[in-house]
């Protein structure tokens, strides 16, 4: 049971510039055709964007909505179709419209917090 576990729940880690790491969990059955495609894509690296308390980058995936929800919880990490992005949501706000739910951080969200506009952040594989 336990290979099951680990095959659905994808551990990552974001790499944030001037900041450190933050890690985070990836939950497959939230939106598998979604997780898939950026998974096989890590690692992943764009420039940050800020939005009320999310940050969010571009990556070099597109895809549709999937299971797509306009609400979500803090520690959430996304895919926003609309932009082609990853969005991490560290406070109270919801997104711009429609996203994908990934899974969430596990580790290090205030980090988000401090996250300058045009920040590199990286997702990679947690080894």
């Amino acid at each position: 049971m336990a290979d099951e576990e680990d095959i659905s729940r994808i551990k990552v880690k974001f790499v944030i510039e001037g900041l450190g790491e933050a890690e985070g969990e990836i939950v497959r059955f939230l939106a598998p055709r979604t997780i898939d495609t950026i998974v096989r894509k890590l690692p992943v690296e764009g420039r940050a964007a800020l939005w009320k308390e999310e940050v969010y980058f571009e990556i070099p995936v597109k895809i549709g909505e999937e299971k797509a929800k306009p609400t979500v919880e803090t520690g959430t990490i996304a895919f926003w179709p609309m932009g082609s992005a990853v969005c991490v949501f560290y406070g109270q706000s919801q997104p711009y419209s429609s996203v994908n739910i990934l899974g969430k951080v596990t580790k290090n969200l205030e980090l988000f917090k401090q996250v300058k506009s045009g920040a590199t952040i990286k997702v990679e594989l947690l080894s």
